[in-house]
């Protein structure tokens, strides 16, 4: 693996997973603002490693591989945090869709490489939203108190429903798009 800029950036994330479950777990009344500042910083490392390797021709098979389970990991840390933080099935129905369809959504990645056709799932318009909504939400919900008279708890489940609900649609057009890569390539299921 190089040091590049974009790998450091991927590396970075991975490090800010322990701390974010460090910060969470602290007794102090400034641990949840904490948390969602570095969760945020993630996000934003999630965007700027992505947005640098593409601008710089940087980008490589490592990071391609990297950069996803990063974001993944931080992810599902941050929600499994805020299930904890309010364990209710109002909360953790959308954290485990999110989860499930990470993890369905890897693997069919995964087997779609192995057949020589990782193309055909590529990430699209709705994966893109999805993550940007959720990044959102995962910061607002880890904050949870209102800011300036704003709701941020309620904004943040108002924004993890709409990326539960792009993760289905766009886990749908995954699994669509996989379909139709392997029956064009005279391939079936079994």
């Amino acid at each position: 693996m190089e040091p590049t800029l974009p790998n450091i950036l991927t590396w970075a994330r991975i490090v800010l997973i322990p701390v974010l479950g460090l910060l969470f777990l602290l007794p102090t009344p400034w641990a949840n603002a904490a948390a969602a500042v570095v969760f945020a910083v993630a996000g934003f490392t999630d965007w700027l490693d992505g947005y640098l390797a593409r601008r710089w021709n940087q980008t490589s098979p490592f990071g391609a591989f990297l950069d996803p389970v990063a974001d993944k990991l931080i992810v599902a840390i941050a929600l499994i945090i805020v299930v904890v933080e309010t364990p209710s099935a109002l909360v953790a129905i959308p954290a485990a869709i999110i989860i499930g369809r990470e993890i369905a959504v890897s693997a069919l990645r995964e087997w779609m490489a192995e057949l020589g056709l990782r193309s055909s799932v590529a990430v699209g318009w709705a994966g893109k939203v999805k993550t940007a909504a959720q990044m959102v939400a995962i910061v607002l919900l880890l904050y949870r108190h209102d800011l300036g008279g704003f709701p941020m708890w309620a904004a943040g489940m108002v924004l993890l429903y709409i990326a539960a609900a792009l993760t289905l649609y766009s886990m749908v057009l995954y699994l669509n798009a996989a379909l139709k890569g392997l029956t064009e390539n005279g391939r079936s299921l079994e």
